[in-house]
């Protein structure tokens, strides 16, 4: 494939040896050009950059390439990237990468799992020393709710279908899913939530979205019940969150994301028995599988193209 321009990639959090490497082999003699972290500097010509592959590059790191016709985004969740107002007028993607998809679903597979099967009691026994059971539920007994049903969401909902959950699924627009009972539209959300023993949030972060669940909408989940959020902090009225887990009205949660990240040392919830903790990885840009969409949406541009998975920055996602 002939490659015109080059591509600048900006991450303080990704290796740029893999992704380099990924994407000349995807795309070969393209010219990839690593930004320094943390002020975004870039050796060579800035002209001759076309495309710029990021996450959360500093202010004003687009307006240094005059011929910018492409960015990229480095995962799937794009609310840090289209809340600038640096944003250049050029099309704008994110990744779309089958085994982000399923890097999540495993996640979400083992959270749903651990709070059906009561493993957080059975871990508080072991540290007590205490042998006590809990006698096993079924699973078509317990009614998973995964609010939010876009890509990873869906893959999310149908892997937990298929080990025999009774599965519901919230969005904001309607969808059909085989074996999910999908409801839809803000009007569905407070019966939906009502019938989730264990609560999925794999919502995308939006002016819309943004603390969608406070406490009265958290008040409306089934008393004990799981709570699991993969999605974004924000999206979760942190504070109302730590209030009923404290309280017991929610039993459990297991927590990837957060309203400040990395999770603050005073956060009480790093101390709390009936919560897990875990660095925003349950889904994370696999260099070796996303480097072949990423040439793809660059061949696209070039030749006139519309690119796929673009981002509307308007409707934020």
């Amino acid at each position: 494939m002939s490659v015109g321009g080059a591509l600048v990639f900006y991450s303080a959090f990704d290796a740029p040896g893999e992704w380099t490497a990924a994407l000349k082999a995807a795309m070969p003699g393209l010219d990839v050009r690593v930004a320094r972290v943390p002020d975004g500097a870039v050796e060579g010509d800035p002209a001759q950059v076309e495309t710029a592959l990021v996450w959360k590059p500093p202010h004003g790191f687009f307006s240094a390439f005059p011929n910018l016709s492409l960015v990229i985004n480095l995962g799937a969740g794009v609310d840090a990237l289209v809340a600038r107002d640096d944003l250049p007028d050029v099309p704008v993607t994110r990744l779309s990468d089958p085994h982000m998809a399923q890097m999540m679903a495993s996640f979400v597979l083992f959270a749903v799992l651990r709070h059906a099967r009561d493993i957080p009691a059975f871990e508080k026994a072991q540290r007590e020393r205490r042998w006590h059971y809990l006698h096993p539920r079924v699973a078509g007994e317990i009614r998973v709710g995964v609010l939010g049903l876009g890509e990873l969401g869906a893959a999310a909902a149908l892997e937990i279908a298929r080990h025999g959950f009774d599965v519901r699924g919230w969005s904001r627009s309607p969808k059909t899913l085989p074996g999910i009972a999908c409801a839809s539209g803000i009007k569905a959300l407070p019966g939906f939530l009502a019938a989730a023993d264990i609560l999925v949030v794999m919502l995308p972060l939006t002016p819309q979205t943004r603390g969608l669940l406070d406490a009265e909408r958290l008040a409306l989940l089934p008393e004990g019940a799981a709570f699991i959020n993969v999605a974004r902090g924000p999206v979760v009225d942190e504070a109302a969150l730590i209030g009923a887990l404290r309280a017991g009205r929610i039993g459990a949660a297991t927590l990837d994301v957060f309203e400040v990240e990395p999770l603050p040392a005073e956060s009480p919830l790093w101390g709390m028995e009936n919560v897990l903790v875990t660095p925003h990885l349950a889904s994370v840009a696999i260099p070796a599988s996303a480097a072949a969409q990423i040439a793809e949406n660059i061949r696209r541009v070039k030749a006139g193209e519309a690119v796929l998975n673009r981002v509307d920055p308007g409707r934020g996602y």
